[in-house]
């Protein structure tokens, strides 16, 4: 996504008056993967921001033709890029983030960015330690090669199977594929490998903070990628913030692919319930 298109995307929205809420995508998605939950916040009153990370291609046939530019995009960097938008807005904006982009969210909640958080499916943070077969199995397309650290990566059809698209029907799943996947850098994925052995990982989390407020975490039963056992780790570090709510709850018979797929409107829905009740 263009500088540009996110500039105009918050000019928009400080001119509404409305409450902002940023959407964070996560690996292997663009932007465009929350158009439609874009539209459902709009219809509710919110001013919708969907801000690529730096370098995101418009498109997912340009994403795909020039996967080049994915490489070398860190946590830390991108956590960054997020901050400066959000400090564009005139109002503090709720966030909402998937998979990476839900640990992203839970970054800036803890740099005390958002009046409200929704985390789903969120990339672990440090200190978060279960480590399911089901995560290892769908991260191996990146971490199996050490020299994926410095490149972008696309997912085959029966990795993204696996990875995002296990709880639907094939048809479903070879159309989600087509529509939405895209290549992605690998050194997030390093990154949160080996948090836990390095004191200074950029996916650390201020999860006590005073500023973090209100805080949803949303699991998808059946998810390959981010399992209820980490998840739920997530909750219990996330729980002990005296200051704010924290909230888990999990989506029965949901992948990976929840945000995106045929049941896509129900988080949606639940993301909308949890950000109007806070703000």
């Amino acid at each position: 996504m263009s500088a540009e298109h996110d500039n105009q995307q918050i000019e928009h929205a400080n001119a509404s008056g409305r409450i902002p809420v940023v959407f964070v995508h996560g690996l292997w998605l663009l932007p465009s993967s929350w158009d439609r939950w874009a539209a459902v916040f709009s219809e509710a009153g919110f001013a919708p921001v969907t801000p690529g990370w730096p370098d995101d291609p418009e498109t997912v046939a340009e994403a795909r033709a020039h996967p080049e530019v994915f490489a070398h995009k860190t946590v830390g960097q991108i956590a960054d890029h997020f901050e400066g938008l959000i400090s564009k807005l005139e109002r503090r904006p709720a966030v909402i983030g998937h998979s990476f982009g839900g640990l992203l969210t839970q970054i800036l909640a803890g740099r005390g960015l958002s009046c409200a958080s929704v985390a789903i499916d969120p990339a672990p943070f440090q200190g978060v330690l279960p480590l399911p077969v089901s995560s290892l199995r769908a991260a191996a397309p990146v971490l199996t090669n050490p020299a994926n650290i410095h490149r972008a990566v696309p997912l085959t059809y029966d990795q993204f199977r696996y990875a995002f698209a296990n709880a639907v029907t094939e048809e479903e799943a070879e159309q989600l594929y087509a529509t939405f996947s895209v290549p992605a850098p690998g050194a997030p994925l390093f990154q949160a490998a080996v948090a836990n052995f390095n004191p200074w990982s950029e996916t650390k989390v201020d999860s006590t903070g005073p500023g973090r407020g209100p805080l949803l975490l949303i699991s998808g039963e059946k998810d390959h990628t981010v399992p209820w056992a980490i998840t739920n780790a997530s909750y219990k570090k996330q729980a002990r913030n005296e200051h704010a709510v924290t909230e888990i709850t999990e989506m029965a018979g949901r992948g990976h692919s929840l945000t995106i797929d045929s049941g896509w409107r129900e988080v949606c829905d639940t993301a909308l319930a949890f950000v109007k009740r806070f703000v």
